[in-house]
């Protein structure tokens, strides 16, 4: 007996009529259309490619996608995705104190054009989204859903926990609904073909109470480790950054492959920071992932396991990354990847 029920057979036996009140409902034509609002990175007034799989997610929730993008050069980023088949709107703001994406003043920005309508936020899982949209999630007061791999509805969302070793779907109630997105879950919307309006956003010159320094960036011909087909990572068997360089790079480039290393790699130096995969790290799915003396901790399989195709080679048959490989090869990587890379090369 639900409670509709039982309050009619109580107000009957008090000899009161029953009457039950419903919440009014609108019609569709009654609500205001709602949109999502799709957060793009850019760098220098380049649009990054990640734009695309954010179109794609935002595009599975059935409303119209305005683009939002701001920094320097942000109307040239705003051009670019503008061609971007699927976004019917894009919004920026030209200035440079944006740039860098600092959370502490790009967070209100966003608030700021986040307009009534705008049922949805959706950013990239990356640094540039795990920065602001918690930020934005707190000034908005709702609920961040972060890391989502697939959108059942327009409230109803799927994501990865416990390391990727359990799968959760999840509701949200609030207003506005904040989104973070694993590009590898996402397809590219195709680019070239669309026609986007442009329009400049609002600019109240949101001042942080953080001041950007400086930056270091590993500069690399290879292809970038977020997008690349093809991904050589290297682990703690090979014991230092010396062999780490002598051994991956000539494979990498035997094979048109990105670099990416262990967090054990990263942390004993072989290896930079911005090359870590793993739970901590970055999440690739390439075609191809292929790993050199990585025993296959957990915490590194939730950074590669939605790869295509996994190899492995490793002198320890029980390392769990056997597990989860396509092809395992069980020998010493210092005799076994050299001779790899010749023949690759050949």
């Amino acid at each position: 007996m639900n409670t509709s029920t039982l309050l009619r057979h109580a107000l009957r036996a008090s000899g009161r009529q029953a009457t039950i009140s419903r919440p009014y409902v609108g019609t569709q034509s009654s609500r205001r259309l709602a949109s999502t609002l799709a957060l793009f990175e850019q760098r220098d007034g380049k649009l990054q490619p990640s734009a695309q799989n954010v179109v794609t997610a935002a595009k599975k929730l059935g409303n119209p996608v305005v683009g939002f993008v701001a920094g320097k050069a942000a109307k040239e980023a705003a051009e670019q995705a503008a061609k971007i088949e699927g976004v019917d709107k894009v919004v920026y703001v030209a200035n440079e104190a944006y740039e860098k994406g600092l959370p502490e003043s790009y967070a209100p920005l966003v608030a700021e054009n986040a307009a009534d309508d705008v049922s949805h936020i959706v950013s990239m899982h990356s640094a540039f989204g795990k920065n602001v949209m918690p930020r934005l999630a707190a000034i908005l007061d709702v609920q961040q859903v972060s890391d989502v791999i697939s959108i059942e509805s327009a409230d109803t969302f799927v994501r990865p926990i416990y390391a990727g070793n359990a799968i959760a779907t999840v509701q949200s109630s609030d207003p506005k609904k904040l989104l973070t997105i694993r590009g590898t879950a996402f397809g590219n919307a195709p680019a070239g073909s669309g026609a986007a309006e442009i329009v400049e956003g609002k600019d109240s010159k949101h001042q942080g109470s953080v001041e950007w320094v400086e930056e270091n960036l590993a500069v690399s011909d290879r292809p970038d480790l977020d997008t690349a087909s093809k991904v050589v990572s290297g682990g703690r068997g090979l014991k230092d950054k010396e062999n780490f360089e002598k051994i991956m790079i000539p494979l990498a480039d035997s094979m048109g492959a990105a670099i990416g290393a262990s967090r054990a790699a990263v942390d004993s130096g072989f290896a930079d920071n911005s090359l870590q995969v793993g739970q901590t790290g970055k999440v690739v799915a390439p075609e191809l992932y292929l790993s050199v003396g990585i025993s296959g901790a957990i915490q590194h399989l939730a950074g590669m396991k939605d790869s295509k195709v996994i190899a492995a080679i490793n002198k320890d048959p029980d390392a769990p990354i056997f597990q989860v490989a396509d092809v395992g090869l069980v020998a010493d990587l210092f005799k076994a990847v050299p001779e790899l890379t010749e023949k690759l090369k050949k």
